[in-house]
């Protein structure tokens, strides 16, 4: 996350077509969720797209958040190594101060939130007693295992729900500075992180229920492993020119196979191995690789670059002004994350209470997802960076702009 004081030179640092996966993964997020709530097939538009494309633009959600897991895997260790040089020379307390930093100033004040929504008695934010009372949604919240309860009691309301991806998350990040120090070879950790992906698809297909088949540690940390493991081959090896473009065409491939030519992968019969996951993760993991590199290589030798702009320069700058949208999402992911589901109810409950045409679920899908950028960004902007950044500070002293520009 882009702390604030020096943005700037941050936004140097920062991996656009990083930023720009990440645009497209909340973006798939929130267009899931309001489409559960308003049906977009129901539309002339969605009649005419047909089900394929119905299920690409307002199916892949979850896939979103599996991409996820991936990025921030890659970016934790991508910022680790950037720190202490080697993940043996982890500084363990620092380690947790910065994840401190970066997750509980939004996730508290979301809890605070949510807690008095459901107090007041607010239709649709109310916590069901007869799968868990607040103070138990609450604990579960703060103690990383929203996901497990779930799993155990049904689900919690959709703004509560949105926390399993972060227990899945946070409880991986307790244990992997730990892991990073006592394995003090890099070959042992490898080793640990390849057992977590191999690992993933039989915790899917073999999960108590189809929740915790979805929401599972185990069925979800095989991404996160994964994006450590691109993290530390994109630290040693570095690919020529041909080996990055087929890193970014596989990655592509492979990432199209799951959310768009499902019908192939169907045949293939990932879904029923759980390998459409995995699939989706080694996809995202090589792009990753691929575009960090490429950003950085841009970055070593802009200074070696004649004045003046070339025509791939040209076509380079048009690309990134036209997602430039995207990759803003991207930037505020997480907070967009947390807080969507208040753009989607805000949205859904003016669509029915103003008896809105189905023909018009367009405008509002498109209002929906500004509203939900636009909440998230505010949340950033006000909330979350300047408290991230103090805490940061009080904790651990001014960083350097490297590493506070990867330390997402």
């Amino acid at each position: 996350m882009s702390l604030a004081g020096a943005p700037a030179q941050q936004d140097k640092l920062r991996v656009p077509g990083i930023d720009l996966l990440r645009g497209f993964c909340i973006v798939a997020v929130v267009l899931h969720h309001i489409n559960l709530r308003i049906h977009f097939r129901d539309s002339s538009l969605g009649h005419l797209i047909g089900p394929a494309a119905n299920r690409v633009l307002f199916w892949n959600g979850y896939y979103g958040v599996r991409t996820f897991f991936v990025i921030s895997g890659f970016l934790i260790t991508s910022w680790s190594l950037k720190r202490w040089g080697r993940l043996n020379q982890l500084n363990v307390r620092q380690f947790y101060r910065m994840r401190f930093a970066r997750i509980m100033p939004c996730l508290i004040g979301l809890l605070v939130l949510l807690i008095l929504l459901d107090r007041l008695g607010v239709p649709r934010f109310i916590v069901n007693t007869q799968h868990a009372s607040l103070l138990r949604a609450s604990i579960a919240a703060l103690t990383f295992h929203v996901n497990w309860l779930e799993a155990k009691t049904g689900y919690l309301p959709a703004s509560w729900d949105v926390l399993w991806s972060l227990s899945v998350e946070e409880v991986f990040y307790v244990f992997f500075p730990l892991l990073c120090v006592m394995l003090r070879k890099q070959a042992i950790l490898i080793t640990m992180l390849i057992g977590f992906v191999l690992l993933g698809p039989f915790a899917r297909i073999h999960a108590q229920n189809e929740l915790w088949a979805d929401y599972g540690y185990l069925a979800c940390m095989d991404g996160i492993a994964l994006g450590c493991l691109a993290a530390m081959f994109a630290a040693q090896i570095r690919l020529n020119d041909k080996a990055n473009l087929a890193f970014r065409i596989s990655g592509a491939f492979l990432c199209l196979l799951i959310t768009v030519f499902r019908g192939i992968a169907v045949r293939l019969a990932f879904y029923k191995a759980g390998l459409d996951v995995t699939v989706l993760e080694i996809g995202s993991a090589l792009l990753l690789i691929a575009l960090q590199q490429k950003t950085e290589r841009r970055v070593d030798n802009i200074s070696d670059k004649p004045t003046g702009a070339s025509g791939l320069d040209r076509i380079r700058e048009y690309l990134q002004r036209s997602t430039a949208f995207l990759r803003w999402f991207g930037r505020n992911s997480y907070e967009v994350y947390l807080t969507h589901m208040f753009a989607v109810w805000a949205i859904v409950g003016l669509f029915f209470h103003f008896h809105q045409s189905i023909q018009l679920s367009p405008l509002w899908f498109l209002g929906t997802v500004a509203l939900a950028g636009g909440l998230g960004h505010m949340v950033a902007h006000f909330y979350s960076e300047p408290l991230n950044h103090k805490l940061r500070t009080r904790l651990l002293g001014t960083l350097p702009a490297k590493i506070a520009a990867s330390a997402d």
